[in-house]
């Protein structure tokens, strides 16, 4: 997994690196086939903002989340990113997709 932490009109102390790096190793435990992840953290007057963009293997899923605190944005960003990848996930399990319940063939 590639992983590429950039920030715009802030500095990437390695306290802020490691916090994301942290959060994301949850995404690659359910799900192994990431290629690329790219963060990137931003300030906007007041607002913190966190955005991950994840290169699956045939898909990419895009996550974004404004918060008063960047920690706070990085959290809840992790946290739809985490529901994005299971749901994803299911969705690639799903061999019986297409069949209506209660007819059998």
């Amino acid at each position: 997994m590639n992983l590429q932490i950039t920030g715009h009109h802030l500095e990437v102390t390695p306290a802020i690196h490691d916090y994301v790096t942290g959060k994301l190793e949850r995404v690659t435990r359910h799900f192994d086939s990431v290629i690329d992840v790219a963060v990137i953290l931003s300030v906007e007057k007041l607002k913190q903002k966190a955005e991950v963009t994840v290169h699956l293997s045939g898909k990419d899923v895009h996550v974004e989340a404004i918060e008063e605190d960047l920690y706070a944005a990085i959290d809840v960003l992790a946290d739809k990113l985490d529901r994005q990848i299971q749901k994803h996930k299911e969705i690639q399990k799903d061999h019986h997709r297409g069949q209506k319940i209660g007819h059998n063939i």
